[in-house]
């Protein structure tokens, strides 16, 4: 029998299909990926073409080579020159388009990915993370910073070679304050954050946990949007991501990578996003938001009842997409 769940923070509904339900296994790619090389020439990210990106802004070296560079990006929809003055143009509301866009290369090997690099490539990356966020919420007219990560075609990446994005904007939009105010409300009518309250009831109901570390928990969500929908939670309340202390970080990377390699393994490298959810500078140390990462493999897509109503159809019960990936062997 198909149900409507709702999303506790957002108040979002989603159908679970169960009537036309897959199981977790049947997801796993058939095709496999053609190989890439260590090494592409026309590749811009790749060591030797250097000049075809701009200056780093920040690098992390071994053995006198980069391991990682952050750089400015070349092709980005924002620029950093421009004013976040607001006109009307009639009755319609426009701005100049100033943003913030940077591209983490996060190894010069071209063939890896997070769930493939060594621990200290990811923890470099992470740290990154970290350096650029900080230095970002610096600048006066910015307001939100989102870390992302596209892997693969179905994700809507247009370079092979591994690397992450952040864009840092002025504007915070509905779609990320309206989970705020959600869950702003939640802590002045039962005064504590609501994430936290879901994260106790997940760990104690235990179906649509993946694992459990020191600092973090990664689980399936109750109301999953899509198969193998997966989050990592902060077990230490901190609304922003910036805020995370060095052992912290070392177990983000930890469980990032595993959490990725999960699913490289169990459904043979799917194409995913990644998305850091943090508060916007504005609420870096309240009390009712909680950061945490959320990852969604292409594994569907979205049709015209989702994209008319807002509800999303998941054909997979997230208990069994958890009890999957508990099972994949890392």
């Amino acid at each position: 029998m198909p149900e409507f769940r709702q999303n506790m923070v957002s108040k979002e509904w989603v159908i679970i299909a169960t009537e036309r339900a897959k199981r977790p296994d049947q997801f796993q790619k058939k095709e496999e990926k053609p190989p890439l090389p260590l090494h592409r020439e026309d590749c811009p990210f790749c060591p030797g073409n250097e000049s075809k990106t701009p200056p780093p802004l920040f690098s992390i070296e071994k053995d006198g080579s980069w391991s990682l560079r952050v750089v400015p990006n070349k092709f980005a929809a924002l620029q950093s020159h421009l004013t976040t003055q607001r006109r009307h143009e009639g009755r319609f509301l426009k701005a100049d388009g100033f943003g913030i866009a940077e591209v983490i290369i996060e190894t010069p090997i071209h063939n890896r990915t997070l769930a493939t690099m060594d621990l200290e490539e990811v923890k470099n990356t992470v740290t990154a993370y970290q350096e650029r966020y900080i230095a970002l919420s610096k600048i006066e007219k910015i307001g939100l910073i989102t870390i992302f990560r596209n892997y693969g075609e179905r994700a809507g990446t247009s370079l092979e070679h591994p690397h992450s994005q952040i864009i840092a904007t002025p504007i915070v939009p509905p779609h990320v304050r309206n989970p705020l105010y959600q869950s702003q409300l939640a802590c002045d009518t039962f005064g504590d954050c609501i994430y936290c309250g879901m994260m106790e009831e997940e760990r104690h109901q235990q179906v649509r946990v993946v694992e459990e570390t020191n600092y973090f928990l990664i689980l399936c969500p109750f109301a999953s949007r899509s198969p193998f929908e997966t989050r990592i939670y902060p077990k230490v309340h901190r609304s922003s991501f910036v805020s995370i202390s060095k052992e912290e970080l070392d177990d983000f990377a930890f469980v990032l990578q595993k959490t990725l390699r999960r699913l490289y393994l169990g459904l043979n490298d799917p194409d995913y996003n990644y998305i850091i959810r943090s508060a916007p500078l504005e609420d870096n140390n309240v009390k009712y938001h909680h950061w945490y990462l959320v990852i969604v493999p292409k594994l569907t897509t979205p049709a015209g009842f989702e994209i008319g109503t807002g509800i999303y159809i998941n054909t997979t019960l997230p208990e069994q997409c958890a009890e999957f990936l508990r099972g994949v062997k890392v």
